[in-house]
């Protein structure tokens, strides 16, 4: 056998096991209606309540998941009031951020869902119809999921009249005997944001990743940029083609696309024009999944004040000026103060002005305020402050300049401090030899 000796190295901690569960979502159902027409999304007859169930999920087991139960089937017949209760097994595509979506609860999360049918096959007119759906999942913390649902297939007219009373009342194909709309989860996509800030000049990745079924093979990827109105596709590729053309900023890994579904864009070098919304588009021969991100740029400004250091004088205005550059998006704001050293707080000042904003080749902006001090109302020794607040800093930016009594001032005071201080020391002595 093996003994560890002390001070030996340990071996280190196996991972978690596995474990599979059932993930139970809320979910809203757009549908359509019985025309087969696809009605506006938030009209109340589009919309109806449905629960997405995905069955058998294999999650990290960290030792908290002894409450965790198997989900169980209403026993009552569904009405056409009911929710929709999706089963969704995925036996050949894992679901992606499984553990976020089973402790989103505990981990103070909202999970919006919604299911809505992706295609039609029609069976001559009989009423069975639908048997793709498509649920769309957002994670308030940023995650969005696709997953595109295989349903029932649909049979002849026949077989639908035989077997009407296995129909789902309100879709109208078939269902379990508890009720449920079986399906499997045969397309996946996922991405970790739907919003991102990033620096002026720094790099980022656009994360947008999936899984599809054995059955089921990638056509193309596309990413495009849409901004103000205008859009334009960054990455295109075809499997089978001889690949995309090199890109100066974007780059996606042909080989890890094809090896382990990562579509993720790298964008180099950002700049104010890369700011935008960018969509991934996933592509097989039957279906599309795609992802929106929302890439903001933002710069904090940089801020001096001068003169740093004024030194005060009777009948004179002094004009500080503090300049803030360097900055986007526009928004910013600027307010001045003051503190002497008998205030508690600085006191805040409104007879600051502004020149116009001004914007440099590389899309930042930059303003500049002005503060004059007249000896009217100037206070001395007294310390004036800038303060700049903007989207890209976590807390506002303050820079201060010092107002300085004249030397001749200090002097003065300091020959009466003087001559004050040796009367009183000439009495303190003549009282001290009287007695």
């Amino acid at each position: 056998f093996f003994s560890l000796s002390k001070g030996s190295v340990k071996a280190p901690t196996p991972a978690p096991p596995f474990r599979r569960v059932d993930i139970t979502l809320g979910c809203s159902y757009v549908g359509e209606d019985v025309r087969g027409l696809l009605r506006a999304t938030g009209s109340a007859s589009s919309e109806h309540p449905a629960t997405l169930v995905l069955r058998g999920v294999s999650v990290r087991d960290d030792g908290n998941l002894d409450d965790i139960t198997e989900y169980k089937v209403p026993g009552e017949n569904p009405g056409s009031s009911s929710p929709i209760v999706f089963q969704a097994s995925a036996p050949s595509v894992p679901v992606p951020h499984a553990e976020s979506l089973l402790h989103a609860d505990c981990e103070g999360e909202e999970v919006t869902c919604e299911i809505s049918p992706y295609s039609s096959r029609r069976a001559g007119e009989g009423p069975c119809r639908t048997s793709w759906f498509m649920a769309t999942l957002q994670l308030s913390s940023g995650i969005s999921i696709a997953l595109v649902l295989r349903g029932p297939d649909c049979g002849s007219r026949e077989e639908e009249e035989e077997h009407d009373a296995a129909l789902h009342p309100k879709l109208r194909i078939p269902m379990s005997k508890e009720g449920m709309v079986l399906t499997t989860v045969e397309f996946q996509s996922s991405s970790l944001n739907t919003s991102l800030h990033v620096h002026l000049g720094s790099s980022v990745t656009l994360d947008c990743r999936f899984a599809l079924a054995p059955s089921i093979s990638l056509s193309a990827l596309e990413w495009r940029r849409q901004h103000q109105g205008s859009g334009r596709s960054l990455f295109r590729y075809h499997v089978g083609s001889t690949g995309p053309a090199a890109q100066p900023k974007v780059h996606v890994d042909v080989g890890r696309l094809l090896g382990i579904g990562d579509a993720s864009l790298s964008l180099q070098g950002v700049s104010v024009g890369d700011e935008g919304m960018y969509i991934c588009l996933v592509s097989t021969s039957l279906h599309q999944a795609q992802h929106i991100i929302q890439l903001h740029v933002a710069e904090p400004p940089r801020v001096r004040v001068f003169p740093a250091e004024v030194t005060f004088e009777r009948d004179a205005t002094t004009t500080l000026t503090c300049s803030a550059a360097g900055y986007y998006p526009l928004d910013v704001s600027v307010s001045w103060t003051q503190k002497a050293p008998e205030d508690a707080t600085e006191i805040p000042l409104s007879n600051a002005h502004f020149s116009s904003h001004r914007q440099s080749r590389d899309g930042t902006y930059s303003i500049t305020s002005f503060l004059s001090i007249s000896s009217a109302t100037a206070r001395a020794p007294a310390t004036y402050s800038c303060h700049v607040s903007h989207v890209a800093l976590a807390e506002p930016i303050s820079v201060s300049a010092h107002l300085k009594v004249p030397a001749e001032q200090t002097g003065w005071k300091g020959l009466v401090g003087g001559f004050i201080a040796t009367v009183i020391f000439v009495v303190v002595l003549f009282v001290v030899l009287r007695r």
